[in-house]
């Protein structure tokens, strides 16, 4: 049995080599939340990367969520975009066992502590090229990720009246904006580099149309999570800078609430250090907005 997970992937590895040819190593890839995520070598040195939506609530949804990112995949191939290319799906699961998606490796590492100027400027620059892709296919519109039920002040927060106006902002209508393609999940973590330039931008699983600035806002808010709130309002400068686009608050506030875990969950953010910048970049936004002196 070859297991990754604690999981027998053994069947998924004999469909992937179906495509690929003999397979030489396989190795787990860290850091992903979703999925297991495995790099595959052949006989021949070919390498690729093999989704498997094995962790829930994401495999319940797995057959959209992998056939969302083949078609994007395969849309963006025709772009200049640094994105995998879809090899081979396997929405279902029926023969790997989980819903799956093989895909081409892109050459680079995660490198989420690089915040110089020159990095911030060409993390803006990748997307805004994202946003100026024109579908080609049907894409869904965006949904949030800070639902009703995720309305209860942490008990970790140092200012719950913050939250609560937080909470009572993000019942009111989202502004006005003008729809476009998003990542919907692109931050440090999704973004690879080489020779100091962006090689890469993976996990096309929750792309989108919707409003520019959510974008900006999750890595907004994974850097200020990381580094801090000054690292956040440079890398959001320099998409400004870049585009022109006015940044709309009202979905930082948006994604930083989506932070938070449904009642009865486990948060993805559990360092302390890390829930005190969470905080601190919702009482930044939410003074820009003036909602909460």
């Amino acid at each position: 049995m070859l297991a990754a997970d604690n999981l027998d992937v053994t069947d998924a590895l004999m469909w992937s080599s179906a495509t690929l040819g003999r397979l030489a190593r396989v190795s787990e890839l860290s850091g992903g939340w979703t999925s297991t995520m495995l790099a595959l070598v052949t006989e021949d040195g070919d390498q690729a990367v093999l989704r498997l939506m094995t962790r829930e609530p994401w495999r319940s949804h797995g057959p959209a969520l992998t056939t969302r990112e083949h078609e994007v995949q395969e849309m963006l191939a025709h772009t200049s975009i640094p994105a995998p290319r879809s090899l081979a799906l396997d929405a279902e699961g029926h023969d790997c066992g989980f819903p799956a998606h093989l895909m081409s490796l892109v050459p680079g590492r995660i490198e989420a502590g690089r915040v110089d100027e020159a990095s911030l400027d060409r993390l803006a620059h990748v997307l805004a090229s994202i946003h100026e892709v024109a579908p080609t296919i049907d894409v869904r519109p965006y949904q949030s990720w800070a639902w009703e039920a995720k309305y209860v002040v942490p008990s970790w927060a140092s200012d719950a009246a913050l939250w609560q106006d937080a909470f009572a902002l993000l019942r009111t209508n989202a502004p006005d904006h003008e729809p476009c393609f998003i990542h919907r999940d692109f931050q440090p973590r999704n973004v690879l580099w080489r020779d100091g330039q962006v090689s890469g931008v993976v996990d096309w699983v929750e792309t989108s149309v919707g409003p520019a600035w959510l974008d900006v806002a999750h890595c907004s808010t994974n850097l200020a999570i990381l580094h801090g709130g000054e690292a956040a309002d440079r890398f959001a400068a320099a998409y400004v800078a870049r585009t022109g686009r006015e940044p709309q608050h009202y979905f930082d506030v948006m994604d930083i609430v989506g932070f938070l875990p449904p009642p009865g969950k486990e948060g993805f953010i559990e360092a302390a250090a890390e829930r005190r910048r969470l905080e601190e970049r919702l009482s930044t936004v939410m003074s820009r907005i003036g909602v909460h002196p």
